[in-house]
């Protein structure tokens, strides 16, 4: 089983005893237990814990696959589709302001406030 702890905010960090001043990722043993100790200013810390899953991985971009045949069939698939489709006239999820909050259900229905 992995451990990682990112430090990715904040002016430092104290891990066992070690003073981080700079943003890193770190690898961690994960049977020991491990001091932590923030800065004066505070600090953002991100822990990862998990077992391998022993499968081969292939990424790119956003896409997480097995394979690069996989990789590149979900990208044919977003290109084609976007997930699903973006209904809307322009890219931006933003509504016009004046519109006002409302609630679109997936059989048509509109809920206006």
């Amino acid at each position: 089983m992995g451990r990682t702890l990112y430090f990715f905010s904040g002016g430092s960090v104290r891990v066992a005893g070690r003073l981080l001043e700079q943003h890193c990722g770190l690898r961690l043993q994960p049977s020991e237990a491990v001091e932590l100790e923030a800065g004066p200013d505070g600090c953002e810390l991100l822990m990862l814990q998990g077992r391998p899953i022993g499968q081969p991985v292939a990424q790119y971009g956003p896409f997480v696959m097995n394979t690069r045949a996989q990789i590149e069939q979900a990208m044919a698939d977003y290109r084609r589709t976007r997930f699903g489709g973006w209904p809307w006239p322009a890219n931006d999820p933003v509504h016009p302001r004046e519109r006002g909050r409302f609630a679109k259900h997936l059989d048509g229905h509109v809920e206006e406030r």
